[in-house]
């Protein structure tokens, strides 16, 4: 049928209906229309919020899987700031080097053992009788002394003299144990070292005590003794918090840690010289201003927490964290070319402040000034985006919160753009976290934060763990007071110079 006979037979059919009975289907045609306009519009609107509420929902999952600390690398992540990981070279197919091979042992021979050959490796024969030849092999073995190995119990007699002076009775003091326990020092080491360093349970400690060195300790009794070594060595956290505020740089990092079952921070500052580890319930300002105080005259690196702006200093702000949530923001819009034009130029900018950081000498401060002023020209041009997309929008609010502490790093030598050296820090406790889940009593999660700001410290000045750790125990038994970093260099300096 053609569309003229249509129209022609509708004609004809409307020409027979009555005027009133037309008026009746235009009416009842207008309001169903007027009701399927109604519902179109409520459709729009639900779309339109259902489409709003998505995409907030998915730039909330962005920032936070881009937010959440992470304990390794991703094998596929390159390091550096501002890294997507385009325009990676690939290899040339070279062989890897060859490895240095097992070196000759330089120490001195303590024991002479020798082989015999009592039957052919190849046929069995016996060889007993046969006459050994003038050649021999020669092989150097080094071991550790055969297992378990046998603890020494020692009576200690502790002398007793009367004071003229004082009019007291005094007691020789012993540096084989702390005061108050029957555990020797050298256990003690063992156990901070188990604890710290290997980052074992008190479970497998009292194991390896057993099966390696003879010595049968229950968990709660590890558990003790650690606290008390921590209580003793609190005075050499503090020192070295004290070291570490008089810096020029610090970096400051904080993870998530359990206490009892309950969520508690870990917290760490640092450089490459001294590192401060405490554990809290909160993660507010009240615990920056307690290890950083009110004003610190260098420049502290944060990953833009709000806490750490309670502390009046220059500040750097990791923009290492910045740039990956607007790589995984494009990830999740890949149709937005706007975000991916900004985040190259922003990285441009940062790239360019890093290279004018490294010629600031050879440029002088004049011309430095001046393309340091153009970089922050640049800067405000960017976030001056000509109409910007909803999620362009909330990158440059990111960004925008973060002005004063984009650019720091150009002016300081020392002080990188990114905050990796803090995740350096905090990671040996993200891997204990991993072991133990956290701590089961405030008193435990304080004694962890003592011990390894001692031994992160120690690891940090290249001074031997045990050593530093034996020396300051054994000066604690004798004088009552631990044996801080600073003393231990001096003492080390002064067998230098005997020696010499």
């Amino acid at each position: 049928m053609s569309l003229q006979t249509i129209i022609t037979s509708t004609l004809l059919y409307l020409s027979k209906l009555s005027k009133k009975k037309l008026i009746g289907i235009i009416d009842s045609l207008r309001k169903s229309y007027l009701d399927l306009e109604l519902e179109n519009e409520a459709l729009k609107s639900e779309i339109a919020k259902l489409k709003k509420a998505e995409l907030s929902k998915k730039v909330k999952k962005v920032n936070k899987e881009s937010n959440r600390p992470s304990s390794k690398q991703a094998d596929w992540e390159l390091k550096g700031v501002g890294n997507d990981g385009l325009n990676k070279k690939k290899g040339r197919g070279k062989k890897g080097r060859k490895g240095s091979g097992n070196q000759s042992k330089t120490k001195a021979i303590t024991k002479t053992e020798k082989a015999l050959l009592d039957y052919c490796t190849n046929c069995g024969n016996a060889l007993i009788t046969t006459a050994a030849l003038s050649s021999v092999n020669t092989r150097i073995v080094e071991d550790i002394v055969s297992l378990p190995l046998e603890t020494e119990v020692v009576k200690v007699i502790q002398q007793k003299k009367y004071c003229s002076a004082c009019k007291t009775v005094q007691t020789a003091r012993s540096e084989n144990a702390l005061s108050g326990t029957d555990i020797g020092i050298n256990t003690s080491i063992q156990l901070v070292y188990q604890w710290i360093a290997l980052g074992l349970t008190t479970t497998r400690i009292a194991l390896c005590l057993k099966e390696v060195f003879g010595q049968s300790l229950s968990t709660a009794g590890i558990s003790a003794h650690l606290i008390k070594v921590g209580g003793i060595l609190e005075k050499v956290q503090e020192n070295i918090l004290q070291e570490l505020k008089k810096t020029s740089v610090i970096h400051a990092d904080e993870t998530g840690w359990r206490v009892a079952g309950k969520l508690w921070w870990m917290w760490v500052v640092g450089n490459k010289s001294w590192a401060y580890y405490t554990i809290d319930n909160s993660r507010g300002k009240d615990v920056v201003r307690r290890m950083l105080g009110e004003f610190f005259l260098g420049v502290l690196v944060v990953d833009g927490w709000r806490a750490y702006l309670s502390v009046e200093c220059e500040q750097q702000s990791c923009m290492s964290h910045l740039l990956r949530k607007i790589r995984k923001l494009y990830a999740a819009f890949p149709n937005l070319r706007s975000v991916f034009k900004f985040y190259i130029k922003f990285r441009k900018i940062l790239r360019d402040g890093e290279r004018l950081q490294a010629k600031r000498e050879e440029l002088g401060e004049i011309v430095f000034e001046r393309r340091l002023q153009k970089l922050h020209v640049r800067l405000e041009k960017l976030l001056n985006w000509a109409n910007p997309n909803d999620i362009l929008k909330e990158i440059i609010k990111k960004v925008e919160n973060q002005r004063e502490r984009i650019l720091t790093f150009v002016e300081h030598p020392d002080v990188p753009c990114h905050n990796n050296y803090a995740e350096y820090l905090i990671r040996i406790g993200v891997l204990k976290r991993k072991v133990s889940f956290g701590s089961k009593s405030a008193e435990g999660a304080q004694a962890y934060a003592t011990l390894l700001t001692v031994y992160t410290t120690c690891k940090l000045q290249g001074i031997p763990f045990l050593d530093f750790l034996e020396k300051s125990l054994k000066n604690y038994t004798q004088k009552g007071e631990p044996l801080l970093i600073g003393q231990y260099l001096k003492l080390c300096q002064n067998k230098v110079n005997k020696a010499a």
